[in-house]
């Protein structure tokens, strides 16, 4: 029989933490000089640098619709891993990674109201030890915001276009136990694998695997509750970050 949630929330991971316990979080906003939005986010021993870059028009696709677009760009520094990246090799894997990050952070922002523009965040991983993408999609929508903001400070659009706050966070199940917030030596031994982006209290995606095993309905339901309270903890350093309100994003109104 599987363990059930309760019984094994207070086993010890090899980094100290409990079961349902997010890695240490830092956000550092206006990392960068000159991109309009920019951060270094850092989740336990992962790094990525995540910036908004603001450009007029659209793609030709988009001509004539009446709406902006947001799409991100991901990639790992040469040496952001024990063994080195090529520094222009694009992967299927770093293909899907971008889509999944552009998906999450246009969930967050009513895109005709952004007539016109494009954002662009690129994710720079320059350490990683698991949880990359979530980490760029959390440190992404920090970037976007203030990207928004400069574009509304310099009367380019008339109010905050956004939506709500985007959150992501990986969760798994390691020897039988639900983890949240896989590093990366547990992330390569996992049963199941799965990347969780909410945007609020609703689910913009759920990526769940079955590496090494299967699981039960009764596990995926424990998994995503335990990612939504991490979630839930990661969009209150985002809002303490944006220095925002609690249960409020500045949409203008």
């Amino acid at each position: 029989m599987s363990p059930s949630y309760g019984d094994v929330l207070n086993v010890t991971r090899e980094d100290g933490r409990s079961n349902d316990e997010l890695r240490p979080v830092e956000i550092i906003r206006g990392f960068l000089k000159h991109p309009a939005g920019s951060v270094l986010i850092k989740t336990g021993d992962t790094q990525v640098i995540c910036t908004a870059t603001v450009e007029e028009g659209v793609p030709g696709w988009l001509n004539g619709e009446g709406q902006g677009w947001i799409t991100a760009e991901y990639g790992m520094l040469p040496a952001a891993t024990s063994e080195r990246n090529s520094r222009y090799r694009v992967s299927g894997r770093t293909y899907e990674i971008q889509r999944l990050i552009g998906r999450s952070l246009r969930a967050a922002v009513d895109l005709s109201m952004m007539d016109g523009y494009t954002i662009r965040i690129d994710c720079d991983v320059i350490q990683a030890d698991g949880g990359t993408r979530t980490a760029s999609i959390t440190g992404g929508y920090v970037a976007l915001y203030d990207a928004l903001s400069h574009l509304v400070q310099d009367e380019k659009l008339y109010k905050m276009p956004v939506k709500g706050i985007v959150a992501a966070v990986s969760v798994g199940i390691v020897e039988g136990s639900v983890l949240l917030d896989l590093c990366y030596e547990e992330d390569s031994v996992a049963d199941v694998d799965m990347n969780i982006v909410m945007l609020d209290g609703s689910f913009v995606e759920v990526q769940g695997t079955g590496e090494g095993g299967i699981f039960t309905r009764e596990q995926l339901s424990e998994m995503l509750s335990l990612a939504e309270r991490g979630i839930r903890e990661l969009m209150m350093i985002q809002r303490d970050v944006l220095g925002l309100e609690n249960d409020h994003v500045d949409t203008g109104e």
